[in-house]
């Protein structure tokens, strides 16, 4: 786990973060003024979700020399028509032709413990604070922070 990510902005609608050495991409649809380049933050977001139960499956199968062949999983999220927040995720896991029945409730009890949707579920508090401007910048209110500690 990384734990400092350092965000950049390369230009138009696109920013960058930093993840150890690699660098995630994101921007925003046409529609939003973006250019559609990568993922929008929130798509990113959802994805981090499905690909973290993804890789508990796969883990799973792994640890027990099962197969993988034909291992798939669909992630489906409904938005709350008032919030357009995620209201309900749904996470659909197919297995391999022939996986033993007696894994099944075991590969699901694996999936249900990704890490990404247990800290979602333990919501976290965040804080936003602001660091000293750049020389180059004009000065701005320092020591500003806004903490968010209500429940998402």
């Amino acid at each position: 786990m990384t734990d400092e990510i350092s965000v950049t902005f390369p230009g138009g609608m696109a920013v960058d973060a930093r993840v150890g050495a690699h660098v995630i991409r994101t921007d925003q649809p046409a529609s939003l003024g973006g250019l559609d380049a990568a993922p929008a933050p929130f798509d990113l977001f959802l994805a981090s979700i499905a690909t973290c139960a993804g890789i508990y499956a796969l883990g799973y199968c792994r640890a027990r020399s099962l197969s993988t062949e034909g291992l798939a999983l669909v992630q489906r999220v409904t938005l709350d028509p008032v919030t357009k927040l995620p209201a309900h995720v749904e996470l659909r896991l197919t297995l391999p032709a022939g996986f033993p029945a007696h894994h099944r409730p075991s590969i699901l009890r694996a999936v249900a413990g990704c890490k990404v949707k247990k800290t979602i579920g333990a919501a976290p508090t965040f804080e936003v604070s602001m660091s000293e401007p750049v020389a180059s910048e004009p000065p701005a209110v320092a020591d500003a922070s806004v903490r968010d500690t209500a429940a998402p």
